[in-house]
């Protein structure tokens, strides 16, 4: 018999968008690799390569310390009546008031439990609605729960951290297929180490992608020189952030090493413009000058603190600061002064990096609780999954 040899037969890559019932994904490009030995006649050995496409929703929102009602809707801001995303991470900021009391003392976990609460209600009020139909039609109560197994969300890990709170929820069947759960959360408030400002980051491996979220408030302040201290809070949360390894899996431990990863929070940048400049570029809604002398932009234009981020076009009004329960800015109103006459600002903002993350919406939401509107984007994430099959 002669020298055995293989043949690869070429790579068959369907550019079209496969719906996996399964998985749930909103799409995949398959490549298959058909290895055959000839001598041996056995039977061909396929390496099935895929790439599940999901939509991930991510969003961030100070909420001014201020304790949401029992009866308030999230379905606007989180899109539900779409029903087209597969992820949610919810990153907030300030949910309880940051004073002595609850910066040194014990988390008030009450309030992200109210969070998540309406936050899974909202996600699942479609599906409960028609789990409710179905068991009313078919008087089975098992038909129920499996409408909200099946197709509803639940929440895979939540934190919070004195005001900081993350919350990320996936569709119930995709649940089987993320591992490596785990949470880092980093102080660097008062004595830069107090959990007032920082960060909660949540990690997770989806298929064969790892995914890190990091949610962040940075420092405060419109003065000059208070730009630095929000650059230092970010490389502080980018170097001390640590995950831990598995001595079965190689996998990441810092933020940046992971697959993809999305930075969002009250960032605190401002606009570096006198007040009564700024205020009169917002009131003709010039945000092409504005976003000129945006302080976040001109990091990112250095390179030094942002290397290799990106950031969606801003094309929505200022953030910050906004009366409660009202379309106008603090210093639209009579009698505005000091803190309370602090000038616009896109103070809140969704960061990202990796190879297959492509964000695809970027707005504001026009939700009035706080002094701070909802920034959210949606991405396209793709996500490797390999496998043999023998033939």
């Amino acid at each position: 018999m002669g020298e055995n040899r293989k043949i690869i037969l070429p790579r068959l890559v369907t550019s079209n968008l496969l719906h996996d019932q399964q998985l749930h994904g909103h799409g995949s490009v398959s490549e298959v690799s058909s290895i055959v030995d000839e001598n041996l006649g056995k039977r061909p050995l396929n390496v099935h390569k895929a790439t599940f496409v999901y939509r991930v929703f991510a969003s961030t929102w100070n909420v001014g310390g201020i304790a949401p009602s029992d009866d308030l809707d999230l379905e606007d801001w989180l899109d539900t009546r779409a029903n087209t995303c597969d992820i949610y991470v919810l990153g907030f900021q300030e949910i309880v008031p940051l004073n002595a009391r609850n910066v040194l003392g014990p988390t008030k976990s009450c309030i992200s439990a109210k969070w998540n609460s309406l936050i899974g209600e909202a996600l699942n009020k479609k599906e409960r609605k028609e789990g409710a139909k179905l068991n009313q039609e078919s008087s089975n109560s098992s038909a129920f729960e499996g409408s909200i197994q099946g197709e509803g969300f639940r929440c895979i890990r939540s934190k919070q951290m004195v005001g900081l709170f993350t919350s990320v929820w996936v569709r119930s069947n995709l649940r089987p297929f993320i591992h490596h759960l785990d949470v880092s959360c980093i102080g660097s408030g008062i004595m830069g180490c107090l959990g007032n400002k920082g960060s909660v980051s949540i990690r997770f491996v989806l298929h064969e992608t790892s995914f890190c979220f990091v949610c962040c408030h940075l420092a405060s302040g419109g003065k000059e020189g208070d730009v630095l201290l929000r650059n230092l809070d970010v490389a502080d949360i980018l170097a001390r952030t640590w995950f831990p390894g598995r001595a079965t899996q190689e996998l990441p431990e810092k933020i940046l090493d992971h697959d993809q990863v999305v930075l969002l929070g009250d960032l605190n940048y401002r606009i570096s413009l006198e007040g009564a400049e700024t205020r009169s570029l917002v009131k003709a809604k010039n945000w092409a000058i504005l976003l000129e002398n945006d302080q976040l932009l001109s990091e990112f234009s250095r390179g030094r603190h942002f290397e290799g981020w990106q950031e969606g076009l801003i094309t929505f009004s200022p953030t910050y600061k906004y009366h409660p329960n009202s379309d106008q800015y603090y210093w639209c109103f009579d009698g505005a002064r000091g803190e309370k006459k602090r000038a616009p600002a896109w103070c809140d903002r969704i960061l990202w990096r990796g190879k297959g993350l492509k964000q695809v919406q970027y707005e504001t939401c026009n939700y009035r609780l706080s002094d701070h509107r909802p920034v959210r984007a949606i991405f396209h994430a793709e996500c490797d999954v390999s496998e043999e099959v023998q033939k």
